[in-house]
């Protein structure tokens, strides 16, 4: 039933702070990737495993020129939210990570800026009502299936985009390619509308980017 501005019989004032609560568990909540539990086979478990497993090498994301790679990761952190990351350090270190996982599993890192802005709108120990963790909200069995089983380390930020990565890489290649199921099967929702649009609204909207035609100077990446 609709509810007419007369019956809440409060002031715009009082109104607000009736709402403020609501508002603020919104805005707390993560929105929560529940991927469902499915067996593996032996060897989709270990190619997962170790496309997983962690990695010591400084995650340095590739670029066609420095200068590109500059511009990325200007543009990029200046969209992140400054709340999350207050300082520029921290943004490149998690830009150049996102950018570096995301390439390392054949997948766009715009993509993924636009899931995590969706899943945990960037905080790093968000948990969704369904146990959801970390900014990409790998569920803990995932942990168990491809990890080390600690459960504690999803929140460790490379670790969780890594696993989150490759997880919807796996997605994408059970759906043959197709973003929309696979999407769908990250969020535990495959099939329905809302969880993919979300996503890829974000991705196109706020994190799309071109590299400027200066950037295409033929001076190699460092």
């Amino acid at each position: 039933m609709r509810i007419k501005r007369r019956e809440w019989g409060l002031t715009p004032l009082r109104r607000a702070w009736v709402l403020l609560p609501l508002l603020a568990a919104l805005c707390c909540n993560a929105y929560g990737g529940a991927q469902q539990y499915e067996p593996l086979s032996d060897s989709v478990r270990t190619a997962l495993r170790n496309a997983a497993a962690p990695d010591r090498t400084p995650p340095e994301p590739r670029f066609a020129t420095a200068l590109e790679k500059a511009n990325w990761l200007s543009a990029m952190s200046e969209r992140l939210p400054m709340r999350h990351k207050p300082d520029y350090r921290s943004r490149v270190e998690f830009l150049k990570t996102v950018h570096y996982e995301a390439t390392r599993a054949g997948l766009d890192p715009q993509l993924i800026l636009g899931l995590i802005t969706v899943e945990s709108g960037f905080r790093r120990h968000a948990i969704s009502s369904a146990g959801a963790r970390g900014y990409m909200q790998v569920m803990p069995f995932w942990a168990k299936l491809i990890g080390n089983g600690d459960t504690s380390g999803l929140f460790e930020m490379r670790t969780n985009i890594r696993m989150g990565c490759v997880i919807l890489r796996h997605y994408l290649d059970i759906e043959k390619g197709d973003l929309f199921l696979a999407l769908g099967r990250y969020n535990g929702s495959r099939g329905k509308r809302e969880y993919p649009d979300a996503v890829t609204a974000a991705w196109k909207n706020r994190w799309a980017w071109q590299p400027p035609a200066a950037a295409t100077s033929p001076a190699p990446a460092r």
